[in-house]
């Protein structure tokens, strides 16, 4: 049977339940460790998630058992939970959930929602990112350590446009950059040119770099994923836990850390897991934060030619 109880969360009431159960196998890391987490680092991640339409992805057996995702917020959500209306590919529409304040974070934790995925577009304007993000996913027997070689190509590129770049770890096997925008635009603009990006990049080190998304093409080179540029598309959200074996977490990093894991073909030096997030939250603050706020307009794509 499963016990319940409720937690006062800033006033409200959250629902929890088996706080006791182990989703994390390997470390014994619990659903309660889970929210704990979420709750210590709330204040950074909070601002990440504010009006953004998230995915939840979920798994009521832990890591080791089946997980799926919901995008249509679950009809028992408290009322203080805000939805967003975004239009389906194939017509219609889906009401996703928004995590805009701490008590419905720790709701979404107790449904096992390990992993935080959001659009690049905030509620109401669903039609404009707020940024270009690039997934970098290495095929083995390449790993993350590669990843930060491309990573830093790719701020070389930007850094030619006049465009900061800001990398973060997936929590998984590579690394993401995000270059923030803030400024209007629309996902056809910044599809096209996140892909032109990735095929300039190819083009330049073809041996070390691949824009398709086929992955026979993928082996020993890093796939540089621009398709999540899209709007109907989610990614991972910086300080999410990732459903790996040990709870690690999708971890902004300066570009210092990248230049140095690849300095020192290290990749232990890339991997955080939940306890060391939070410690270097209070060391070194949100190093995502100017992603949030820095305000950059997107160049032509004929301007990836002159770079």
């Amino acid at each position: 049977m499963a016990t319940k109880t409720e937690l006062e969360v800033e006033g409200k009431r959250v629902a929890v339940s088996n706080l006791d159960k182990v989703l994390y196998p390997e470390t014994g890391f619990t659903k309660s460790d889970v929210i704990d987490y979420y709750v210590r680092v709330a204040r950074d991640l909070l601002p990440h998630l504010k009006d953004r339409p998230i995915t939840l992805k979920r798994y009521p057996d832990g890591v080791e058992g089946f997980f799926f995702y919901e995008k249509q917020c679950p009809p028992h959500r408290p009322e203080w939970v805000t939805t967003a209306k975004v239009a389906r590919t194939e017509g219609g529409a889906i009401n996703y959930c928004m995590i805009n304040e701490l008590a419905a974070l720790v709701w979404a934790a107790n449904l096992a929602d390990l992993e935080l995925h959001t659009f690049l577009h905030k509620a109401p304007a669903i039609g404009r990112p707020t940024a270009i993000a690039f997934d970098l996913d290495p095929g083995a027997p390449a790993d993350i350590v590669q990843c930060c070689e491309v990573a830093l190509w790719l701020k070389e590129l930007f850094d030619g446009l006049g465009l900061k770049s800001f990398p973060k770890t997936s929590g998984s096997k590579g690394l993401q950059v995000y270059v923030p925008l803030n400024t209007p635009v629309t996902y056809d603009k910044t599809k096209t040119f996140a892909h032109a990006a990735a095929r300039a990049l190819e083009a330049q080190f073809p041996g070390a770099v691949v824009s398709s998304m086929q992955k026979s093409m993928r082996r020993g080179k890093v796939l540089v994923d621009w398709s999540q540029n899209d709007e109907h598309k989610t990614t991972v959200c910086a300080y999410s836990l990732r459903a790996k074996p040990h709870p690690t977490v999708s971890t902004p990093v300066s570009w210092t850390e990248v230049e140095t894991a690849l300095k020192k073909k290290n990749a232990g030096l890339l991997t955080f897991e939940s306890d060391a997030v939070v410690k270097r939250l209070d060391k070194l603050g949100d190093l995502f934060a100017p992603v949030l706020q820095l305000k950059q307009k997107l160049p032509p794509v004929k301007a990836l030619g002159k770079v």
